[in-house]
């Protein structure tokens, strides 16, 4: 996923819109997960040619199926396993997973992490207009959606368009009580919230970002994301010491597999600006390719 080269967008827009909430933008350079536990001991041993070899005799397999059978959906995923796996590696290239994403998102249209990953790629490929679209798809039925969401915030920011991600955020919150009385729970107001505060924190817009975080912590005192949210923005005015207190709090309410890196943060100097001084950020639920 392209990230901003701020710091505070780069770290905070993945853990506080994603904590909790169980979706994540799908890894596509970075935190790909090995193949399932069936895989054979051999291959998690084996050389890097070996694997690369392994690899490439899977994608050919798949090939081969799909010339026969071109919408089977198993292959078809395969297909797109093996080829992330190929990219991260080092060896693939990014253009030959839009090929499968596409079928898949044509003969899965209510798997909308399919077309969220489209459009991840096709922001990595820098085809902006085609990204924006595949985001704006899947909003158009699934408005909550929080992974295209993020990703359409993201595209946004990355366009110095940030007033555009400030709408688009202000507009999800203005309708959600109308698209949960429809269908309820589609619309994660606090996840959102948390996104829309980041980006007002972005923009030097602290009073409402400190709002909106406000806001979430009020209506549930055990949620850590807020308390994260408002430390890194003390941490952007240079007021660490009226930060650590907050980490302190997040650290306290985080679950366990999200306490380490909040304290990364903590202790991070808040003279390092630069973007890789940062902890990097780690989607707090990042998934597989979908199975089904």
């Amino acid at each position: 996923m392209v990230q901003s080269r701020n710091p505070i967008v780069k770290v905070v827009l993945v853990l506080a819109a994603l904590a909790f909430v169980g979706i994540s933008i799908i890894p596509i350079f970075e935190g790909i997960k090995e193949q399932q536990a069936s895989s054979n001991t051999s291959s998690q041993t084996a050389t890097p040619n070996a694997q690369k070899s392994e690899l490439q005799a899977q994608e050919k397999g798949y090939e081969l199926v799909l010339k026969r059978e071109p919408e089977n959906a198993t292959a078809l995923r395969g297909l797109l396993e093996t080829r992330l796996q190929l990219i991260q590696s080092g060896t693939g290239e990014v253009k030959d997973v839009v090929d499968p994403l596409e079928k898949l998102v044509k003969i899965n249209p209510d798997e909308t992490r399919y077309a969220v990953l489209l459009g991840q790629v096709k922001q990595q490929l820098g085809d902006r207009e085609a990204a924006a679209q595949a985001y704006r798809t899947v909003l158009a039925t699934n408005p909550g959606d929080l992974n295209a969401l993020q990703g359409l915030v993201l595209l946004l920011v990355e366009q110095k368009r940030p007033e555009a991600a400030i709408g688009l955020l202000e507009d999800t919150l203005q309708a959600a009580p109308q698209t949960n009385k429809l269908k309820p729970g589609s619309v994660d107001v606090p996840a959102v919230q948390l996104l829309l505060g980041q980006v007002y924190a972005e923009q030097k817009r602290y009073d409402e970002a400190i709002a909106l975080y406000d806001q979430v912590s009020g209506a549930n005192k055990q949620d850590f994301r807020p308390f994260l949210g408002k430390a890194l923005l003390m941490r952007q005015q240079g007021k660490n010491e009226a930060a650590q207190p907050l980490f302190q709090e997040a650290t306290s309410l985080a679950p366990p597999q999200y306490k380490d890196q909040i304290k990364q943060l903590a202790a991070t100097s808040p003279s390092s600006s630069s973007p890789a001084a940062q902890p990097a950020p780690v989607s707090p639920a990042a998934q597989p390719v979908p199975t089904n």
